[in-house]
């Protein structure tokens, strides 16, 4: 009998940094000029909301219990090793990350301009075709659906 394909979702959200020096980082993809986002690690709310999915649908809890942010040795984590971390968790758990949808909700940066790169990064980083990554963005026109900073709203779908 197939393997029935399992799916979670992924949420998350960090503020602007206040340190004009940090690098926003969106999908393990550098956006030069752009202020960095808040947080533990580097506030890659893109690779965070998608290791979220993929913990969620491999059911070993979420992104908070394998990467507290009281733990020092993970201060300043790049999110695509989170990512590739969550990942692994699921392999050793006996399934395969197949593919992710991810919506980035932001004012600023633009990302349809470097959905491309986007896509290769986080591909890369799953070890799966970039045909099976899909990102697309929208803008919260105001509304303060992630407040002063980025959201990503992510789907996984696992086997």
């Amino acid at each position: 009998m197939p393997e029935i394909p399992r799916v979670g979702i992924g949420f998350d959200a960090h503020p602007w940094a206040t340190d004009p020096g940090r690098v926003l980082r969106l999908g393990g993809v550098g956006f030069d000029g752009e202020r960095g986002l808040a947080g533990h690690s580097d506030g890659d709310a893109v690779c965070h909301a998608i290791a979220d999915a993929i913990l969620g649908a491999a059911a070993l809890g979420d992104v908070g219990d394998h990467f507290p942010e009281d733990d020092p040795s993970i201060l300043g984590i790049g999110g695509t090793a989170l990512l590739a971390e969550a990942a692994g968790l699921a392999r050793e758990a006996g399934l395969t990350v197949h593919s992710c949808d991810v919506t980035v909700i932001c004012e600023r940066p633009a990302i349809a301009p470097r959905r491309t790169e986007l896509r290769a990064s986080l591909a890369g980083t799953l070890e799966i075709p970039t045909g099976s990554v899909s990102v697309k963005a929208t803008r919260p026109e105001g509304l303060g659906l992630v407040g002063d900073g980025v959201g990503c709203l992510a789907v996984a779908v696992l086997a």
